[in-house]
């Protein structure tokens, strides 16, 4: 019987550290401060984010933020994820959980990267970790979608405002 409950403990080890990463791109012709302003200004989200429907909360680490996702296809939830590390310009991300830690966990991030060219890659995406994420991985087909969705309603909010 302790043999069982060994096997159990370490086969949880192992899938706590289960991960899947969601990265996607866009090239938005503006400077950072300028892509900066548009996805921090949590209050002009629901006017043009098809993903992030609603976001509240202090932007600084440690924070908490009340955020609102509705991927395409998928119901949508509200979670609130602690800001674990804000660059002006540059860098912007959260941790989510569900439940207890190491059973999901996401962490979101927005890095801002300027480019020769004068413009903004923005790598929008997150990195899944947890016990349940092997479970789940398949059912995040549609986060990534949101992911592009949003990154295209960014580009083109930004870009009409410049």
């Amino acid at each position: 019987m302790l043999w069982l409950i060994a096997f159990f403990v370490l086969l949880l080890l192992l899938l706590s550290r289960s991960r899947h990463t969601i990265a996607t791109h866009v090239e938005i012709a503006a400077q950072p401060g300028a892509v900066w302003r548009v996805l921090t200004d949590f209050d002009s989200h629901p006017k043009w984010n098809p993903f992030i429907r609603s976001i509240s909360g202090e932007l600084r680490e440690g924070a908490k933020l009340n955020v609102h996702i509705a991927p395409p296809g998928a119901k949508g939830m509200t979670f609130r994820p602690t800001v674990i590390r804000v660059e002006p310009e540059r860098h912007f991300r959260w941790l989510g959980r569900v439940g207890v830690p190491r059973l999901f966990d996401g962490e979101h991030y927005f890095i801002l990267e300027p480019l020769p060219s004068g413009t903004v890659r923005l790598t929008h995406g997150e990195t899944f970790r947890g016990v349940l994420v092997p479970i789940l991985a398949s059912m995040l087909k549609n986060t990534e979608a949101g992911f592009a969705a949003m990154n295209d309603a960014l580009k083109r909010e930004v870009e009409s405002r410049t």
